[in-house]
């Protein structure tokens, strides 16, 4: 074997740990952490307090806290950030609901 038939394979090796070392970097910084599982969870409680406001609170907002808190206390981030994130959607979803009906009443038709 040649010098020049080697570099084609040194160089493809070189290139391969370096996706790997790149992929795992990006592995760890793709993993939820502490902190962002907090903010995550703060955004969904205040999301929460408003529908609270507004007195149309679901249940289902209730129970992904729960899971988010219960994820997050077994050091599971990833899964606590999703709840947390879920539980957010839920209490916008029923903002969005409580000042949509707030409305609607006036669209109807008295017959």
């Amino acid at each position: 074997m040649t010098i020049q038939s080697r570099r084609p394979m040194r160089t493809f090796i070189y290139f391969a740990i370096a996706l790997f070392l790149i992929d795992d970097t990006v592995a760890a910084r793709a993993a939820g952490s502490e902190t962002d599982f907090k903010a995550a969870y703060a955004a969904a409680e205040a999301a929460e307090k408003e529908a609270g406001r507004l007195r149309n609170q679901w249940t289902v907002t209730e129970a992904a806290l729960a899971d988010a808190k219960k994820a997050a206390d077994k050091g599971n981030f990833d899964q606590a950030i999703s709840s947390a994130k879920e539980a957010e959607a839920l209490a916008k979803a029923s903002i969005f609901q409580a000042t949509g009906e707030k409305e609607a009443w006036k669209n109807l038709e008295i017959r």
